[in-house]
């Protein structure tokens, strides 16, 4: 019982302080986060109670599974939209804490996940409430913790979860060959198809957002903002601008750049298939490890590395650790170390990021960094753990119960020290 309440215990101290913040009795300098919710959001609420998705605001830029979350805070009309949707999210919070405690009891098994996600969310500050990211992150929690022995549930989930913000469908990636890829990937479809119609049935212009992206630049915290940060101090006569509904580099350059880290994702997808074609062996960690860093790898290579995307990364993390065989606790640690600099670029210290001050640039170098630190640590271990070294510890994988999914190929020697330790 103690080592549950610990944990419960911490949460609802520091998401205490999480909701002083966003009910704005204690601020932080820096741009309001939370004027989103009352503003932005609480404007598609009222579109999409009209009879129709936001097809004229080209800041809607999601699948039509996010009416959802923008329309719930109508479950508790008492509180206002703006309190209610505070309210849902602190919930949705707590169901991921308590499925992470859960999953984390028995052998093989560990709460160090649930650790993690105490400390990861009130890192990333006021954002972590002010967005509906965090429910879209239950919901993935949910659908991997569901893989191993339930994977049609954990399809259904990762379908409903892609409807809702798209990156869910990365959970698909390490479903074991045969029966689990054939169940999951089949529920994943049926669930979003199913979605897909009757969004289509229920309100025009659900799907408008495949083309609401088309003329985006490059948002400033992301990687390849990084060169115009540094071109800006050499002479660069572009702007930053919101466009989009996020502050973007216009001007000269920034399509080539645009389209680069278009590229990069191409590669990275590619990556991926490469690695389900050649893992030779799926355990019970498998599914989450690629999850994990099939995410950081999007995250990365795209255009707009937003605050709140670091959920996504804290919450697949944690899943993780849950599983004491499972090898990303160095990348994990480093994705819990760059959600802390976001804190810092965003909202704090946000106006020096914006004005590619010397101190911005440096700030977001750092998180930048860490994250592709996080990428390349966590591929590597996924593809060294399932394709040129998978491991040898039996016939049951480490905890799960579950006998291990092999592929064709060779046995190979054993994982090294490198995917056992930091």
């Amino acid at each position: 019982m103690a080592r549950v309440a610990a944990p419960v215990a911490a949460w609802a101290l520091t998401r205490a302080g999480l909701l002083l913040l966003v009910l704005q009795v204690v601020t932080l300098p820096g741009p309001d986060v939370t004027s989103d919710v009352e503003v932005i959001y609480r404007g598609w609420y009222e579109v999409l109670r009209g009879g129709t998705f936001p097809v004229d605001d080209v800041s809607w830029q999601y699948p039509p599974g996010a009416a959802l979350p923008v329309l719930s805070p109508g479950l508790l009309p008492f509180l206002g939209y703006a309190h209610a949707f505070f309210a849902l999210a602190c919930a949705a919070d707590a169901v991921v804490l308590a499925l992470l405690l859960r999953a984390g009891g028995g052998a093989g098994r560990s709460r160090a996940g649930a650790w993690f996600w105490v400390a990861g969310v009130p890192l990333l500050g006021p954002t972590a409430y002010a967005r509906y990211d965090v429910m879209v992150t239950a919901v993935a929690v949910a659908a991997l913790l569901a893989a191993v022995r339930r994977p049609a549930v954990a399809g259904a989930l990762a379908g409903f979860g892609a409807m809702l913000k798209v990156w869910p469908v990365l959970l698909l990636l390490g479903a074991a060959r045969g029966r689990a890829t054939r169940l999951s990937w089949g529920a994943a479809a049926g669930t979003a198809a199913g979605m897909a119609l009757l969004a289509a049935v229920a309100l025009p212009g659900a799907f408008d957002f495949v083309t609401a992206q088309r003329d985006r630049g490059t948002e400033v915290e992301s990687l390849g903002a990084l060169v115009f940060h540094v071109a800006r101090h050499h002479g660069w006569d572009g702007t930053v601008e919101l466009h989009y509904g996020s502050m973007e580099f216009l001007g000269p350059g920034v399509g080539l750049v645009s389209d680069l880290a278009l590229g990069l994702s191409a590669l990275a997808m590619g990556w991926l298939v490469l690695w389900r074609l050649r893992a030779r062996e799926f355990t019970a960690t498998t599914g989450c490890e690629a999850a994990f860093a099939g995410t950081l790898l999007f995250t990365t290579t795209s255009r707009v590395i937003s605050p709140q995307y670091l959920i996504w990364l804290v919450g697949l993390a944690a899943v993780c650790l849950t599983l004491r065989a499972a090898r990303m606790a160095l990348p994990a640690g480093l994705v819990l170390v760059a959600t802390g600099v976001t804190l810092a670029e965003f909202p704090v210290w946000f106006g020096e990021v914006v004005g590619s001050t010397g101190s911005g640039v440096a700030l977001l170098a750092l998180r930048n960094g860490l994250l592709v630190a996080a990428t390349v640590v966590a591929c590597r271990r996924l593809w060294r753990s399932t394709v040129t070294a998978p491991g040898r510890a039996g016939d049951v994988d480490g905890g799960s119960g579950m006998p291990r999914q092999r592929g064709r190929g060779p046995r190979t020697a054993p994982a090294d020290s490198d995917m056992l330790t930091w």
